[in-house]
């Protein structure tokens, strides 16, 4: 297939997908400031941004390591990843009925703001941070899963090196992301939605095609497949894909990753009241559903593809969708899955460059709080906006050499040692009145992630063969609870 759609061929796509960004970028940050660089003016429509949220949330790792792994064994094998999805769902009622309402009462910008209202600037500088720790981590990772497969079938072919595909992809967001940011990308999100969804639909109808079925025909292949299987209760607790543990999880991850998380709550404060914001919360949680099913449909159909035409799975098998779409379906299939990744992966970026910049600005630089004009604010706004590019760029090239697992297992730790303490932190101001001795709020911070990964490096043989997996993220957040709790007094009415 390459034959017909070449790496010059696909080095232009990419091209104009961006060029066609660009363009929308130039109509939405037209006489934008600083407050719709963050907010977008707070004038969202509810539905585009849940559309655009449904591209933010999945981005590169789950379009290609979550059709990847239902055949690979381990973590979210067969259909288990659904398990996850339905504790999604427990976290976004969570986020729309006692998140959002408290970031709205308080008008936040930066919802790490709460935390010194509730308990001080240390522990607002430490939320802050950990924010801008995960969502750099989270964001390296996303964007260094696309590269490689760039770097693969198009910049490699034409003889570029890797370090030129990763500056070129960050300097591609940052153009069309350093003057509208939030107002910019409520638009852009959808759009990329558009071409993630599209490109998993079409490659689904065409291996329909290719295999002589049709849609029930494809049903009844994935039901009669190894592949089908939904519910895990049988393995206990020691499972990575028992069904509590899972549930559990994905409810927690959801809170810290998106309840918790700036990139993903900026877009949601970006809407004019809670009313719309929680209208797109609901919104978004079901087509969430519809998307992930799609995604594990394709990723069963790609491994029984791959096995009628005797194709030999990839040791990585992050790279079997690219693999099937590039070489062995048709052109058209290939030019949207070249679109579909990078609408994935960009989708989730270019608003966590904007988080990134915003938490720093608000949280860091006291925007809201310094008497600079709008031009000064602006300026260094931008330093920062660039700042935090190359820093991606930089984590990025040191990613290079590192991967082993399953992209999406890496991140998920990442998230579970870096979003524990923030879960502790607004867990503990919003369950409880006490308060906290400020000088003793950093080292707890500090010591609940290494204590973590302590108990979770042993846990195999101090648990009898119990494993966290996932649910690292509760026990991070639970010894935070604790920690803080053992520096706590009485004070508040």
């Amino acid at each position: 297939m390459l034959n017909h759609l070449t790496p010059l061929i696909l080095l232009g796509i990419v091209a104009g997908y961006f060029l066609l960004l660009i363009i929308i970028s130039h109509f939405t940050s037209r006489s934008a400031g600083n407050e719709d660089f963050f907010l977008a003016g707070r004038k969202s429509p509810w539905l585009l941004v849940a559309i655009g949220m449904i591209g933010a949330s999945l981005s590169g790792v789950t379009f290609i390591s979550i059709p990847g792994v239902v055949g690979a064994g381990g973590n979210n094998q067969a259909f288990s990843y659904m398990q996850m999805v339905f504790g999604y769902l427990v976290g976004y009622l969570v986020i729309a009925h006692v998140l959002m309402p408290l970031y709205y009462r308080l008008q936040l910008t930066s919802i790490y703001t709460y935390l010194e209202e509730r308990f001080g600037k240390e522990a607002y500088k430490t939320g802050a941070a950990y924010f801008l720790l995960s969502r750099t981590i989270g964001a390296a990772f996303r964007l260094y899963l696309v590269a490689i497969v760039l770097q693969q079938f198009i910049m490699a072919p034409l003889g570029l090196p890797f370090a030129l595909t990763v500056a070129i992809t960050i300097l591609l967001i940052w153009i069309y992301t350093f003057r509208g940011g939030i107002n910019t990308i409520v638009w852009t999100d959808t759009l990329q939605t558009f071409f993630m969804l599209a490109a998993v639909v079409l490659t689904i109808f065409s291996i329909g095609k290719a295999m002589e079925t049709n849609l029930a025909g494809m049903i009844d292949m994935i039901r009669a497949s190894d592949y089908s299987q939904l519910f895990f209760f049988e393995g206990g607790w020691n499972d990575p894909n028992n069904f509590f543990k899972q549930v559990i999880s994905g409810a927690l991850i959801t809170i810290v990753m998106t309840g918790l998380d700036q990139d993903m709550m900026q877009k949601n404060l970006s809407c004019p009241s809670i009313g719309d914001a929680q209208k797109n919360m609901y919104a978004f949680s079901i087509i969430l559903v519809i998307a992930n099913v799609l995604f594990l449909s394709l990723g069963a159909l790609l491994y029984i593809y791959a096995s009628n035409i005797g194709l030999a799975i990839p040791e990585k098998t992050d790279q079997l969708y690219p693999t099937i779409a590039l070489y062995h379906l048709s052109p058209l299939v290939g030019v949207f899955f070249v679109l579909g990744l990078i609408a994935a992966a960009y989708s989730s970026a270019d608003s966590a460059l904007t988080a990134l910049t915003t938490s720093f600005c608000v949280d860091f630089l006291d925007f809201e709080k310094r008497e600079d004009s709008e031009e000064e604010k602006k300026k260094t706004r931008w330093l920062v906006h660039i700042a935090f590019s190359v820093l991606l760029f930089i984590i990025i090239i040191g990613f290079n050499a590192m991967n082993n697992d399953a992209v999406i297992s890496q991140l998920f730790k990442a998230a579970g040692y870096t979003y524990g303490p923030l879960l502790g932190l607004f867990a503990f101001g919003m369950l409880t009145k006490r308060k906290l001795r400020s000088n003793l709020i950093i080292p707890i911070c500090i010591a609940a992630p290494i204590l973590s990964y302590v108990i979770n490096a042993n846990s195999a043989v101090w648990l009898y063969g119990f494993e966290f997996g996932f649910l690292i993220i509760a026990l991070n957040g639970a010894l935070t609870f604790l920690g803080l709790w053992s520096i706590s007094e009485e004070g508040l009415e």
